[in-house]
C-alpha cells in the first residue's frame, strides 16, 4: 500500500514581487509563519540610468514559489515594486521590457507634466510632484521614443497586477499601487480623468482601481485574491501601521518613513509622497530617500570589499556619535525627499588624518539616519507626531543602526517579530478578502507582533541634534559647488 501524503496546512498566503526577486510567505491566521519561499530574477540596464525586467521572469518566479510553499492556499495578497510600467497589447501581450521605478531616463518627461498641468495644480490632483521613477512619465517617453510601440498599447498594468493576470486572467490593481502612477486622484480613490486629458492618455488602458483587502479575482482553483497593495503600504500593515500612531522606517535599499494619516492632507511644495493606504478609506504619507542600506553596501565596497558587515559595523560601534565631526550626504543615486534632485550626489566632509574605516562607515550610518530625520520634519508638517516606530528592512538587523536612527529621530523603536515586511502584509490583505478577518485591523491585531524595543540613547541626542544642524547645510552647499563645477 502506498503511503498516505500528508496533508497541506491551510494558510494566508502573501506574493510580494520585488526589484531582485519574488517572496512568497504563508502564514496562519493567527500570524505564524508556515513556510517561505524565495525565487530570484535580473535586471538589465541597456543604457546608463535605465532599469528594465521582463514581466515574464515575475510570472515564472512567482508561480514557482507559491509552488514551493506546499500549502492549501484560503487566500492570496499580492504586494510588489511600485511605479513599474507593464504595457500590452490587445492579446494582452508584453510589448516590451518594463520600466522600474528606479529607471532615471524621464526627468524631461516629468519636466513636460509640470509645466503642462502646472506644478500646483500636479499636486493638488495627484498630491505628488512628477518624479522619473512615476508611471506616467513613462508613458510621454515611450511616446517621444518609441512611438509604434506606443501605439500598440491596449493595456498599462503594474509588476503585481501582471502577475495577477497571470495568475487569474484579471486585469485589476489597487488604490495604493493607483497612488503612484501620477495618474490617479488620490484624495477621490479614482483615476484622474483631468489628468488624463491634460496628459493625452487613454483611460481605457488602465486597470479597475480597488481597495486594497477587495477581492478583485479567484484563481483557477477557486482562491480569492486580494487586490494587494503596492510593497511600501503592505509593509507598513505587515509591521502593524494601518492607523494613525507608529511610524514605519525602512532600512532597505531605500530608506522609508512612512505614517497613516487622520485624513487626507498633502504637502503644498510636493516633498512628500501623499498615497491611498492599504486601509480602507484612509491615507498615508512617506518621505523616501534613495541610498539607505544601499550607502552601507557603497561604502564596504569601497573601504572593504571582502570585510564582513559585522566588522564594518562593530569599527564603527568604537566611534562616538557624531564621527569626531565626518559626516556623509546619502545622495549617491540623486534624492526624493525633501530635495526631488536626481542630479544630487554624495559627499564625506568634516576629513581628518586621524579618521580611520570605522569613522566612515558610522557617519554613513548617520548620514542616512539623518535623510530619515529630514523625512520626518516633512510628515511633522502634515500633523505626524509620532512616539514609536516598527523598523523593518535588511538595514534594520544592525543594532547599532537602529540606535542610531531611534536616537536621531527621538523615537522609540520596535522590532516586528516578523521580518517578512510586504509579503506579510500581502497575507494580512488576503486573511481579510478570504474573510478570515473581518477587517485590516483585526488582521493586524491577530497577527502582528513585537520582538525587542530600542529605545534613543540619552548621550546620544545632544550630539545627533547639533549634527544634524551641520547636516541641513550640506545639500545646499554640494549643490552650490556641483553649480559651480557645471558652469
Amino acid at each position: 500500500m502506498a503511503a498516505r501524503q500528508p496533508e497541506r496546512p491551510e494558510a494566508l498566503v502573501g506574493l510580494d514581487v520585488g526589484t531582485s526577486g519574488v517572496k512568497a510567505i504563508a502564514i496562519s491566521a493567527e500570524g505564524e509563519i508556515l513556510a517561505r519561499a524565495e525565487e530570484h530574477y535580473p535586471s538589465s540596464s541597456p543604457q546608463p540610468g535605465w532599469s528594465e525586467q521582463d514581466p515574464e521572469d515575475w510570472a515564472g518566479a512567482s508561480e514557482r514559489a507559491l509552488q514551493r510553499l506546499g500549502v492549501r492556499p484560503l487566500g492570496l495578497g499580492l504586494s510588489g515594486q511600485m511605479h513599474g510600467l507593464v504595457c500590452l497589447d490587445a492579446g494582452e501581450r508584453v510589448l516590451r521590457p518594463a520600466i522600474l521605478w528606479n529607471d532615471q531616463r524621464t526627468a524631461p518627461q516629468c519636466e513636460v507634466i509640470e509645466r503642462t498641468v502646472g506644478l500646483r495644480e500636479l499636486i493638488d490632483l495627484t498630491a505628488n510632484r512628477a518624479l522619473p521613477g512615476f508611471t506616467a512619465p513613462k508613458l510621454l517617453w515611450m511616446r517621444e521614443h518609441e512611438p509604434e510601440t506606443y501605439a500598440r498599447i491596449a493595456h498599462v498594468l503594474l509588476p503585481k497586477d501582471y502577475v495577477r493576470l497571470r495568475l487569474t486572467g484579471t486585469r485589476a490593481t489597487d488604490v495604493a499601487d493607483a497612488s503612484g502612477t501620477l495618474m490617479f486622484d488620490v484624495r477621490a480613490r479614482r483615476w484622474s480623468e483631468r489628468l488624463l486629458d491634460a496628459l493625452d492618455l487613454d483611460d481605457a488602458w488602465l486597470p479597475p482601481a480597488l481597495e486594497s483587502p477587495a477581492r478583485s479575482a479567484r484563481t483557477p482553483d477557486g482562491v480569492p485574491v486580494a487586490a494587494g497593495a503596492g510593497d511600501q503600504a503592505a509593509a507598513a500593515l505587515g509591521v502593524g501601521v494601518y492607523r494613525p500612531g507608529p511610524l514605519s522606517v525602512v532600512l532597505g535599499t531605500s530608506g522609508v518613513v512612512f505614517a497613516a494619516l487622520p485624513r487626507f492632507a498633502r504637502d503644498d511644495e510636493g516633498r512628500a509622497h501623499v498615497f491611498c493606504h492599504a486601509v480602507p478609506g484612509t491615507w498615508h504619507a512617506m518621505g523616501v530617500m534613495l541610498s539607505a542600506a544601499a550607502s552601507l553596501e557603497w561604502v564596504r565596497r569601497v573601504v572593504g570589499p571582502t570585510t564582513p558587515y559585522e566588522t564594518l559595523l562593530a569599527e564603527a560601534h568604537e566611534q562616538p556619535p557624531g564621527a569626531r565631526g565626518v559626516q556623509f550626504a546619502p545622495y549617491l543615486t540623486g534624492e526624493r525627499t525633501p530635495h526631488a534632485d536626481p542630479d544630487a550626489r554624495g559627499a564625506f566632509v568634516g576629513l581628518s588624518a586621524g579618521d580611520d574605516r570605522g569613522a566612515l562607515v558610522r557617519a554613513v550610518l548617520e548620514g542616512v539616519a539623518y535623510g530619515l530625520r529630514d523625512s520626518l520634519a516633512v510628515l511633522d508638517a502634515l500633523g505626524v507626531r509620532p512616539e514609536r516606530a516598527r523598523i523593518s528592512g535588511g538595514g534594520a538587523r544592525s543594532a547599532l543602526w537602529a540606535k542610531i536612527v531611534a536616537s536621531v529621530l527621538r523615537v522609540t523603536i520596535e522590532r516586528p517579530a516578523a521580518e517578512e515586511g510586504s509579503a506579510f502584509g500581502a497575507a494580512l490583505l488576503a486573511g481579510v478578502s478570504a474573510g478570515v478577518h473581518r477587517d485590516v485591523g483585526e488582521a493586524v491585531a491577530a497577527c502582528v507582533r513585537t520582538s525587542e524595543t530600542v529605545e534613543p540613547d540619552p548621550r546620544w541626542v545632544q550630539a545627533y541634534d547639533e549634527g544634524y544642524e551641520r547636516f541641513g547645510r550640506l545639500y545646499p552647499a554640494l549643490r552650490t559647488i556641483a553649480g559651480s563645477a557645471a558652469g
